[in-house]
């Protein structure tokens, strides 16, 4: 562990984070969070906690890291679709090579739905997109 911690911790939520400010500025040098706001990734809405204030370098450092955190899920959200590209061709040579027919049938009318409904979504979208070019 580093001699210098920083000087917030974002604790990650389903929709955002609970931030908190580091203390160890204390008798007993010990670490103390103190939570001053919770965030929501989705709307940007910062909420102090209690009748706290945050100051302008508490919320400069919320944007920055909210800011930080959008580019991660988005990078994520693009690397999930690449995995599931290659899914989709380890499940072709999975029902090519390896499937029996009961594993076929397990899977068959779920995948063509959910196949039929991506290249729906996909063929409008790209429709949309070469109208607006």
């Amino acid at each position: 562990m580093t001699a210098e911690l920083p000087e917030y911790y974002f604790r990650i939520r389903e929709n955002g984070a609970a931030v908190f400010r580091i203390d160890t500025e204390n008798r007993q040098r010990r670490i103390e969070m103190n939570q001053i706001a919770v965030i929501n990734i989705r709307n940007g809405e910062v909420k102090p906690q209690g009748q706290r204030a945050l100051t302008e370098a508490d919320q400069a450092e919320i944007e920055r890291w909210m800011a930080e955190r959008r580019d991660l899920l988005a990078q994520r959200d693009i690397d999930d679709i690449h995995r599931a590209v290659d899914y989709l061709n380890l499940t072709t040579q999975w029902a090519q090579s390896k499937a029996t027919d009961q594993q076929l049938e397990d899977v068959t009318d779920r995948l063509l739905l959910a196949m039929h409904d991506l290249r729906s979504v996909l063929v409008r979208k790209k429709a949309d997109r070469l109208n607006n070019g």
